[in-house]
C-alpha cells in the first residue's frame, strides 16, 4: 500500500484510514490515492472478522478537495473509454466500503469537497468538526462537471428528489451547521473530539447498512412517477433551461442522473451516473471552466501578479464617499474585521451609507446565518462621518465619490493630509486614469486604483490599477488587502477604462448599437443570455445608467481635446445621448431607461423601443451572438497587446468574475481558443467588413495564430 492512505488498527479493532496524500496540500483523489483506497478496502476485507469498525479521516487540515481536476482538464472525446474506465476504479472501493458489513464513520476535520465528499458519502455515518472554515459539498456543476463517484445517486437516495437537485445543480458548499440541517451529515463535534465521537458510535453497535441497501427502501419524498414529485419534476428541465440558457449542460445532466438513477437499482444508477460524467468531463465546457475557475483562480489568489514585499494587513480605512460603492467597500471591509471609517459631505449622508451594513446584517441574522452578536460586533467597526479629521490613523484610504475628476481630486488631498504618514491611497474610479489621479496627492508611488464591482458585497473581483509611479509596496499592500477581504484581485496597468470598464464597455455599447440599427431589442437581450452573459447589454446598460455612460463619453471628449485629438465616436451614443437628454429615460435609478419599471410586477422592455428603432435590420441572430462576444474578446486581446492586461489568466478571470462573460467558455481569450484562433480571425474580419473596424483583428492575435499558440 503506498502512503496515500495509512491503516491502523487498535486493540479494539477500528481501523482508521488516513488520507495523506504525499506532496499534495488537499488530499485530492489523484491515481495514488484512489489506488490506496482500493488497497485498503481489499485488507479491510480480508481482515473482516477482526474489524469492529473503520473511521475515515484525514492527517491535513483539508479532508479532500476532490477529484484530480489536473487529470479532468485533460480530457477530451479521444479519451472517453478511458475516463468511463478511471471512474470505475473510484466506485468500486466506495460500494465494497459501504458494503463491508462493519460501520464506517467519515470524521470530517476539514473541507471535503466533490469526490472527497462522495468518499464521506459512502460511509454509514459522517461526523463534522465545529470549524467555521470547514465546507462540504459537491461543486462539480461550477466546473461544468456532475458528481461522478456517486455523489448524485446517494444524495437524491438519502434526501429525495426534491431536496437534493438544489445542493446538487447550483453546487452549494456548506458550512457545519448547514451541512446538518440540509440532511449531508450526521452530527457536528469540537474538532477535538471528532476521532473519540467516532469510536463512540462504532462502539454502540450501529445498523453497518445504506438505507438504499435496506430491503424495501423507498426514496425519501417519492419516485419520478410518484404524482407529488412527477409535477414538480415535470416543470423542472424548464426551470434549468431559465436558468443555464442551454449554455451550460452539467446541470440538465445532473437532473437526468437523479430521475433516471431513481428508476433502478444503485448499481444501475452508479453506471448511469458515470456515463453522463464522462460525457461531460470529455466535452470542451468543462475543459474551459476548470482551467478557467480552478487552475487560472488559484493561480492569481495564490499571488502570481503581487510583487514581492513584506506582506502588510490593513488596520484602519477610509472610505470616501457613502453612496452604493462606498457604502458596500464599508461592508466588506469591516465583515473582514477591518475598522472603517465612512466619509460623506455630513454625519447624515455617511449613517445613510452605514444603514446599508446594518440592512444586509439584519438580513442575515433573520436567515439564521449570524448572530446578532456577530452583526452587532462588525457593524461597530464601522464610523459614519462628516469631518475629514476621523480619518486620522488610515492606513487605507479609498475614495469612492462620483466620477468626475475635479471632485475626486479634492476629496483624496483632503484626506491624504489625515492618513498616516505611509498609507495607500486608492481610487475606486472605473475609468480615469489613474496616473492623473495622482497628482491630487504628493507622493504618487503611494497612488493605486482599486476598482471594485456592484453589489461589492457580491461581486468577487477587484481590478487593481498600477499607476506609473506606482510603488511595488504599494502594489503588495492593495493586493494583500483585496485578499483580506476574502476578493479575487487582477493587477492591470494604467490606461482609459482600465482592463475590465474598456472591455466590458464594448458589450453594452454594442448592445445599445444593434438597437440603433433595428435590430429588435427582446433578440438582443435573449440572444445575450442564450451566450451565456450574465446580463443582457441592455439591462446592464440600465444598471449602470444611460447618464453615467453619457458623462463618461463627455469626459472622455473634453479629455481627448485636451490632449489636441479627436475623440472616438462610438455608433451607440447617438442613441444614449437621444436617451438621456431628449427623452429623459437615464437608466433603473430614475425609473426609466431601456427598460421600464413598474412598481409592481417584473421590469420589460420600454414598449417605445420597437416604434423608434424597430426595423428589418437584416442582421441574423448568430451575427447578434458573434458581435457580442467577438467585440468584448477582440478588446480583451487590444488590453494583453498593450500591456494594460498581462497575463490570460487576469483576462479570463477578470471577463467571468467582472462582467459576466461567459463561464462555459473559460473567459474572453478561452472563447477565442475554444473557437480556434484562424476560424475566429476569419469571423473577425467578416464582422469588421460589415459591421465596423471595432471587430478590426489586433496583431498580436495574428501572430498568436501564425505560430499556432493559444492564449
Amino acid at each position: 500500500m503506498t502512503e496515500a492512505i495509512t491503516y491502523a488498527k487498535d486493540d479494539a479493532g477500528i481501523v482508521t484510514l488516513t488520507i495523506d496524500v504525499p506532496g499534495e496540500a488537499a488530499n485530492p483523489m489523484t491515481t495514488e490515492a484512489i489506488a490506496a483506497l482500493n488497497a485498503a478496502v481489499t485488507r479491510l476485507e480480508s481482515e473482516r472478522d477482526s474489524v469492529t469498525g473503520v473511521i475515515v479521516t484525514s492527517a491535513k487540515p483539508v479532508f479532500s478537495a476532490g477529484g484530480d481536476l489536473r487529470r479532468l482538464v485533460q480530457a477530451d472525446q479521444s479519451q472517453v473509454e478511458t475516463v468511463l474506465s478511471e471512474m470505475d476504479d473510484y466506485k468500486r472501493p466506495l460500494r465494497r466500503l459501504e458494503k463491508l458489513g462493519k460501520p464506517v464513520v467519515a470524521a470530517i476535520n476539514g473541507s471535503a469537497m466533490g469526490g472527497g465528499f462522495e468518499l464521506a458519502l459512502a460511509c454509514h455515518r459522517r461526523i463534522v468538526a465545529d470549524d467555521p472554515k470547514l465546507r462540504v459539498g459537491l461543486p462539480e456543476v461550477t466546473f461544468g462537471l456532475l458528481p461522478g463517484a456517486g455523489g448524485v445517486v446517494r444524495t437524491v437516495r438519502m434526501l429525495g428528489l426534491m431536496a437534493a437537485l438544489p445542493l446538487l445543480t447550483e453546487g452549494k458548499r456548506l458550512g457545519p451547521a448547514d451541512a446538518l440541517a440540509a440532511g449531508l451529515v450526521h452530527e457536528v463535534v469540537p474538532a477535538a473530539s471528532l476521532l473519540d465521537k467516532a469510536r463512540e458510535w462504532i462502539a454502540s453497535g450501529p445498523e453497518a447498512v445504506q438505507p438504499w441497501d435496506v430491503k424495501g427502501y423507498k426514496l425519501p419524498g417519492g419516485g419520478p412517477n410518484d404524482p407529488g414529485a412527477g409535477q414538480l419534476l415535470a416543470a423542472a428541465p424548464a426551470m434549468l433551461v431559465n436558468k443555464t440558457h442551454g449554455a451550460y449542460p452539467a446541470p440538465e445532466k445532473i437532473l437526468a442522473v437523479a430521475v433516471e438513477g431513481a428508476l433502478v437499482d444503485v448499481d444501475t444508477a452508479f453506471a448511469i451516473e458515470t456515463r453522463y460524467f464522462t460525457e461531460l468531463a470529455c466535452g470542451q465546457v468543462s475543459t474551459n471552466m476548470i482551467g478557467a475557475l480552478w487552475f487560472d483562480l488559484n493561480d492569481i489568489n495564490a499571488g502570481r501578479s503581487r510583487p514581492d514585499a513584506p506582506k502588510r494587513k490593513v488596520a484602519k480605512v477610509g472610505v470616501l464617499g457613502a453612496g452604493m460603492m462606498g457604502a458596500g467597500i464599508a461592508y466588506v471591509s469591516a465583515y473582514a474585521g477591518i475598522d472603517v471609517v465612512l466619509k460623506d459631505v455630513s454625519a447624515e449622508a455617511a449613517d445613510k451609507g452605514k444603514a446599508f451594513s446594518a440592512a444586509t446584517l439584519d438580513k442575515r441574522v433573520g436567515a439564521g446565518r449570524m448572530t446578532p452578536e456577530r452583526r452587532d460586533e462588525i457593524l461597530s467597526r464601522i464610523t459614519a462621518t462628516g469631518d475629514d479629521a476621523d480619518l486620522a490613523g488610515c492606513d487605507l484610504i479609498i475614495e469612492a465619490v462620483f466620477e468626475k475628476r475635479a471632485l475626486k481630486e479634492q476629496v483624496l488631498a483632503a484626506a491624504e493630509t489625515q492618513a498616516t504618514g505611509d498609507a495607500v491611497i486608492a481610487s475606486n474610479t472605473s475609468t480615469l486614469p489613474i496616473t492623473g489621479l495622482a497628482k491630487a496627492v504628493p507622493q504618487a508611488e503611494r497612488f493605486v486604483g482599486l476598482h471594485f464591482f456592484s453589489p461589492v458585497h457580491k461581486m468577487p473581483l477587484v481590478e487593481i490599477i498600477r499607476g506609473e509611479a506606482t510603488s511595488d509596496e504599494t502594489l503588495a499592500r492593495a493586493f494583500d488587502y483585496v485578499r483580506q477581504i476574502n476578493k479575487t484581485p487582477i493587477v492591470v496597468n494604467d490606461s482609459r477604462g482600465f482592463y475590465t470598464s474598456r472591455s466590458f464597455a464594448t458589450y453594452a455599447l454594442e448592445g445599445l448599437a444593434m438597437v440603433a440599427e433595428g435590430v429588435p431589442a427582446a433578440l438582443v437581450e435573449n440572444v445575450a443570455r442564450q451566450a451565456g452573459m450574465a446580463v443582457g447589454p441592455l439591462a446592464v446598460s440600465d444598471e449602470v445608467s444611460l447618464s453615467l455612460m453619457w458623462g463618461i463619453n463627455q469626459q472622455t471628449i473634453a479629455d481627448y481635446a485636451a490632449a489636441g485629438v479627436e475623440a472616438p465616436v462610438h455608433p451607440a451614443m447617438s442613441l444614449v445621448d437621444t436617451f438621456v437628454n431628449e427623452l429623459n429615460r437615464p437608466g433603473k435609478a430614475a425609473g426609466a431607461g431601456l427598460y421600464e419599471y413598474p412598481a409592481e410586477g417584473k421590469k420589460r422592455l420600454w414598449p417605445e423601443l420597437a416604434t423608434r428603432y424597430g426595423r428589418d435590420s437584416g442582421v441574423s441572430a448568430a451575427d447578434v451572438r458573434d458581435r457580442l462576444l467577438f467585440v468584448q474578446s477582440l478588446e480583451a486581446v487590444r488590453c494583453l497587446e498593450e500591456n494594460v492586461v498581462t497575463s490570460a489568466a487576469d483576462a479570463n478571470i477578470g471577463s467571468i468574475f467582472g462582467w459576466g462573460f461567459g463561464a462555459w467558455s473559460g473567459g474572453v481569450l478561452r472563447f477565442i481558443n475554444q473557437y480556434g484562433l484562424d476560424e475566429f480571425i476569419a469571423r473577425a474580419e467578416y464582422l469588421a467588413e460589415r459591421y465596423g473596424e471595432r471587430f478590426a483583428v489586433p496583431q498580436l492575435l495574428r501572430d498568436h495564430a501564425a505560430k499556432g499558440e493559444d492564449f
